[in-house]
Formats: structure tokens, C-alpha cells, sequence
């Protein structure tokens, strides 16, 4: 469907013509000026892109040899039209002369427009789909989206009946990923032509289209009513930087709210990642699900926009000398921003928390010889962890310490935690979903440590303490249940896909496993099921295995180059806190339902069961009996073979010697001649 990605109205005005700009506004200049302005607009212009040969042109009133007061410029590429457009529209040349600049191509579009105004046809409303139908799954079951080969499949998880239930399934849906939404409303496909959005009560319909062409990266705002689209575009001149464009669209009505336009080199501030170096997601959203604010990292300063004109809070930037990260609370207005330390140490590191939209610094702690920083906000953002990287006093090695900032509590107080061996290298880190604790992979390689922390100690609710540290563990990964409690202890890459099931509460292992060459690990959304998956970057097992929290394997399924496994992603419940701990507190009385709806099913795998033992049993007799038929046919032929002796059986044969007398070979010879 890469055709259907643009709308149709808009391929009507693709004239071709999409490299040239008309510039209004010119001096109107006799014959002996001319090649004057030509000079100036060419310096002008040729300072964007490159201006192909005669592709400048100002025509000139053949009466009285004057200019006409405007010129075409055609570019090498669309993308240096554009930015030329961007950049020169409204340009002062002098008092008397701002230009105007328009695509050439957008000349037809204006001529459309009727000289009398008629008022727009009000379309009926028709109700939509319910988008969140599949929440309403009689068996409670989650989705998840599968691409293998060619085809993209979503399909439920039956973990009751050990299998999967095809939903949707569609063959070059995507030419190179899908992505769900963060509430699970919307899959995601991209084409050449742009993005699409995908969803429906029953199956999944195409419910809007977003044209960005040569489109690479995608990412949606939180609360899903934003979806930011990144391409980067060769130039015409290869000692440039690549063109980047970013586009953020309203996801339900298809409209540009904003556009971002420029060299790559604007957008790679930030570290690494994404595509030809540039950070993704360039835009960050804040404000909890809200999607009130999105920010990205500058020269010293980070922009932070607002979404209700797409403009920047207060017309300005947050002005923060060397900023080198920031990151935003999950649920609150709240920035966290690291600066290194400069001057060789004269001026400390620093993290600080500032308040969006009032730009108050609400905490700031200095940081001594640290190398490096990283921080990791807590779910529901009661908590920040700041691991930072410091400098021995020889400053020939590096150890590792934590600061916790507790920021739900009055005057955000923090504390310092170090490892036991502070000279550990910190192998992961994650917080527990919605909770207190958090774990760490610490130690050297193949078997470090993993200890678990908890924010709330027995004796003290506002210190930090240990709970305990599992000793020479092969792992190097953490995955948190959503719900938190269990925790998936993973040796991936060199480990070869060690498992192990673990309960924090109880602080024991629950089982033991393994998935060799496994890729990827993910919880589904409600902590009951854990998918681990074998992509293509393996030749060999490609396919994933669905495990219980507890780490019983349920079921394999084995497909060839397969890239991709995604759980669909369920809103928050509507539920309250307190109304999540009565049903908690009542478990036993909601369970009886549950527990009586899985013996129906078990009786009914058990009678599947039996039924299929009854039907191999039923092909075997069939099988033995068209088998006796045959010898019976076959019983005269037989009889004849053996002279006429009637039994098949061989214990009542009797055994005869018989002599055979047989000339092997025959020759005559002449003894005696006459």
C-alpha cells in the first residue's frame, strides 16, 4: 500500500517542479542593473544548495527591457528548494524589498481556489470503531505482533490451551518495522512514502496516513496524540552534513503540528544512536501522559516546547552552560539534567532538577572527579538514580557510586549508596515497576553478582538498604515484571540465553532455564507471561518460547527469519489504588471463578487428549485391518508359491534336503587328430 501513503490530493499537485522556488518581491531594475541583482540573488541563494547550471532565470518586460520584479531558482533537490523557501521567505533585502518565496509547485494549488467563497459540506457523523475492543477478550488474553519473512502477524496469546490464535495477518504490511503505540490503540507501519496508523473493533483497518517521505525513525508522544517522523536525505554537495527532517503530526488528524528542518549536525548533540548518528528520539516527551511538553538537547541549552502552540516555553531556550543529557520524570514536569565537570576539575559536575514550565531548580548536587553519568527514573517517578563514574585520586581508574533522590518527599533529599566493592564494574541497573526496590548487576564477568536494594528498610522507611546479593550469576540483563515482585535474571549474547526466574519478595529462584541464542526478552503488559525470542541475527532456532512467571516453558513456535516480537501495550487501569488492594485483599473470592473456568479447561484439554489417543487408535485399526484384507486376497497366490501348502505360519513348515544337480560349464576338446 506504499502508493496509498500520500493523500491523494496532494499527488494531484506534483508537477514535477518540486526543485524550484519563485522569489517575489525583487527590485524591478533597467538592463544595465540586471546583472548586478543576478549576482546578489545568486550569492544569496547559492549559500543554501547548489543553483543548477542556467537554473536561475528573471524575466524581463520585452517593452521597456526592465525586470519584472521576480526570478526562478531551480535547485538540484527538492530538499534544498524547501530549505531555501525556509529560509529566505520574508528576507530584508533593503527597506523597500522583503521577498516572498513559494514553491513553484504550489502555484497550481493557489490557482484552484475559487474567486467565490462557498460554504464546506458538514459530512454526517458516523460513530467509530471501538479502538479498545481487545481489552474486552472474554479469556483475558494479550496480543502481540510478529514479523517473520515477508508476513506481519498479530495474534493472541491462548497460554490456557498452550498456543497462539491468528487475529490479523498480511503480507508486506511494513517495509521495515511496526510499532504499537504506548496504550496499545494504534500499530504503526513504515513505507517509503511516510508513516500509517493501524486499528479497528475486529481486525486492523488503516486509520490514518502521515506522507513524510524516505521516512527512517518513528516515535509516539505518551498519551499517543503525537507521532514524530525523522528522515535524513543525502545533499547535493558531499562535503555537507545530511539534510534532516522531522515532522510532528496529530495522530488522529493527520496534520503537521510542527516541523523541524536542518544539517544532521543540529540534531546530534546527545550521544549516539538512531540513524547516521543521530540521538533518537531527538524530541523527549514529559508531563506524564498529558504530552504537554517535549524537549531537545542543544548547545548548551535544552529546548523545551509546549503543545498547545507548538512554540517554546516562554519564546526561549533553558540556557545550561556544556549540558550533555536530560531526562524526563515519567509522570511529572520535571527535567533532570547532568553537566560534566570542566576547567580540569575547578568546576564540579552537577545534576540538576528543574520544574517545567516555571524553569525553577527545584535540587542541584555537585559531583566530584566523576567521568561519566547516567540516570534512571523509577516508573512512577517517586524515585531518581544518578549512577555516576568517578575518578580515583591517581586518576588512573574509575569506581562507581549511586545517588538516590528521593523526589516525592519535602526538599528532595538524597543519598549515596556504594557497592560493597565499590571497584565493581556496574554491569545493569533497573528499578522495579511501581515499587521500591531496584537491582544491580555488579563484578566481573562470566559470573558477577546481582543484589537487590529496597528504598524502605524495616527499621527506617527514608534509608536506603540491602536485601541481598545472589553471588556468581550468569547474567548481564534485568527484566522487571510490569507489576513487579518477579524478575527475569538474563545471560544474552555471550551467555547464550540463561534464564533464571526469580522472586524478590520471597528472595528465592523459581526456576531455572534456558533459550539458546536468545535476542530479546519481554514481560507482557500484565506480568503474567514472558516472551524470549531468537531474531535473524542468528541463522540458526530463529522463532520465540512463551514462559509463565514462574518460568514454565508453555509453548515454541520455530519461524524462519524472523525480526520482530512486540506485546501490544494496555492503557493504565481505571482502577484505583485503594480498589486494587480490596481486590487483592479478596483474591480468594474473585478467584473461585478463575480457578473453575481453568478445570473447564484443563477437563477440556484432557478430553482433547483423550479424543486424540481414540483417534490414532481408531487409524491404527483401521490400518491393521486393510492389511489383513490384503493377505486374505493375496492367501491363493500365496499357497501356490509353497506347493500347495495351506499355513502361513513358519513353525509349521518341514525343512527337506534336496539335491540339485546343476552344469556350471560345458566345453568340448579334440584329444586325437587324424
Amino acid at each position: 500500500d506504499d502508493e496509498d501513503v500520500y493523500h491523494d490530493d496532494q499527488l494531484e499537485f506534483d508537477s514535477g517542479f518540486g526543485n524550484v522556488i519563485v522569489v517575489d518581491n525583487l527590485p524591478v531594475v533597467p538592463r544595465e542593473k540586471f546583472e548586478k541583482l543576478e549576482g546578489v540573488i545568486r550569492k544569496i541563494y547559492s549559500q543554501i544548495g547548489v543553483i543548477k547550471e542556467d537554473g536561475l532565470w528573471m524575466p524581463v518586460d520585452p517593452e521597456t527591457k526592465k525586470t519584472l520584479g521576480y526570478c526562478f531558482i531551480e535547485y538540484n533537490t527538492p530538499q534544498e528548494a524547501e530549505l531555501a523557501k525556509e529560509k529566505t521567505n520574508g528576507y530584508k533585502l533593503d527597506r523597500a524589498h522583503i521577498f516572498a518565496v513559494n514553491m513553484f509547485d504550489d502555484f497550481d494549488k493557489y490557482m484552484r481556489v475559487p474567486d467565490e467563497w462557498a460554504p464546506p459540506e458538514i459530512n454526517p457523523y458516523t460513530p467509530g470503531e471501538n479502538l479498545q475492543k481487545w481489552l474486552t477478550d472474554e479469556k483475558a488474553r494479550d496480543q502481540f505482533v510478529i514479523r517473520a519473512g515477508t508476513d506481519t502477524e498479530v495474534l493472541w496469546n491462548d497460554a490456557r490451551q498452550s498456543k497462539t490464535e491468528l487475529v490479523y495477518k498480511r503480507s508486506y504490511w511494513t517495509e521495515s518495522f511496526v510499532q504499537w503505540s504506548p496504550l496499545g490503540t494504534y500499530l504503526a507501519t513504515v513505507h517509503r512514502q511516510g508513516a500509517a496508523v493501524w486499528g479497528g473493533a475486529n481486525t486492523f483497518n488503516r486509520l490514518m496516513r502521515y506522507a513524510h517521505p524516505q521516512v527512517k525513525l518513528i516515535d509516539f508522544s505518551p498519551g499517543e496524540k503525537f507521532l514524530v517522523t525523522y528522515s535524513s536525505h543525502e545533499p547535493s554537495n558531499p562535503h555537507d552534513a545530511n539534510r534532516v527532517v522531522i515532522n510532528i503530526f496529530d495522530v488522529r488528524t493527520g496534520k503537521v503540528m510542527r516541523d523541524f528542518k536542518g544539517s544532521a549536525d543540529e540534531f546530534t548533540i546527545g550521544g549516539a544512536g538512531g540513524v547516521a548518528g543521530v540521538s533518537w528520539p531527538v524530541f523527549r516527551w514529559g508531563g506524564g501522559k498529558e504530552d504537554k511538553y517535549f524537549a531537545k538537547l542543544g548547545k548548551n541549552m535544552i529546548s523545551v516546547y509546549e503543545t498547545e502552540t507548538f512554540s517554546l516555553i516562554d519564546k526561549k531556550s533553558l540556557k545550561v552552560e556544556n549540558v550533555v543529557d536530560f531526562s524526563w520524570s515519567p509522570t511529572d514536569p520535571i527535567l533532570a539534567l547532568f553537566v560534566p565537570e570542566l576547567g580540569g576539575g575547578n568546576q564540579p559536575a552537577r545534576v540538576s532538577l528543574v520544574q517545567i514550565p516555571s524553569k525553577v531548580e527545584l535540587r542541584q548536587k555537585n559531583l566530584f572527579s566523576v567521568s561519566d553519568c547516567k540516570m534512571y527514573w523509577q516508573s512512577n517517578g517517586e524515585y531518581l538514580a544518578v549512577k555516576a563514574d568517578r575518578y580515583t585520586k591517581t586518576k588512573k581508574s574509575t569506581y562507581t557510586g549511586f545517588e538516590l533522590f528521593r523526589i516525592k518527599e519535602r526538599d528532595i533529599p538524597i543519598e549515596v549508596l556504594e557497592l560493597d566493592n565499590k571497584n565493581d564494574k556496574i554491569i545493569a541497573f533497573a528499578w522495579e515497576p511501581k515499587g521500591h526496590r531496584f537491582a544491580v548487576i555488579h563484578g566481573d564477568n562470566p559470573r558477577p553478582d546481582i543484589s537487590f536494594y529496597s528504598m524502605k528498610s524495616s527499621h527506617n522507611l527514608g534509608r536506603v538498604s540491602k536485601l541481598t546479593t545472589l553471588k556468581g550469576k550468569q547474567a548481564n540483563a534485568l527484566f522487571w515484571s510490569p507489576g513487579g515482585r518477579f524478575i527475569v535474571l538474563a545471560g544474552l549474547k555471550g551467555f547464550n540465553g540463561q534464564l533464571e526466574f526469580f522472586n524478590v519478595d520471597e528472595l528465592e529462584t523459581m526456576a531455572t532455564a534456558e533459550h539458546f541464542m536468545a535476542t530479546d526478552i519481554e514481560w507482557d503488559p500484565t506480568g503474567r507471561y514472558v516472551a524470549t525470542a531468537v531474531t535473524s541475527v542468528h541463522e540458526m532456532e530463529n522463532g520465540f518460547n512463551i514462559w509463565s512467571f514462574h518460568g514454565k516453558l508453555l509453548y515454541r513456535i520455530l519461524k524462519d527469519h524472523f525480526f520482530q516480537f512486540l506485546w501490544r501495550p494496555r492503557p493504565p487501569s481505571f482502577l484505583s489504588a485503594e480498589k486494587e488492594e480490596e481486590i487483592l485483599k479478596y483474591l480468594k473470592k474473585y478467584s473461585k471463578k478463575y480457578d473453575a473456568e481453568d478445570q473447564d479447561v484443563s477437563m477440556l484439554l484432557s478430553e482433547q487428549d483423550r479424543e486424540k489417543r481414540r483417534t490414532l487408535k481408531e487409524e491404527w485399526e483401521k490400518w491393521i485391518s486393510e492389511w489383513r484384507r490384503a493377505s486374505e486376497e493375496e492367501k491363493l497366490e500365496r499357497q501356490k508359491l509353497r506347493d500347495g501348502e495351506a499355513s502361513d505360519e513358519e513353525e509349521e513348515y518341514e525343512a527337506k534336503e534336496v539335491e540339485v544337480e546343476e552344469i556350471l560349464d560345458f566345453s568340448e576338446e579334440v584329444l586325437f587328430e587324424e
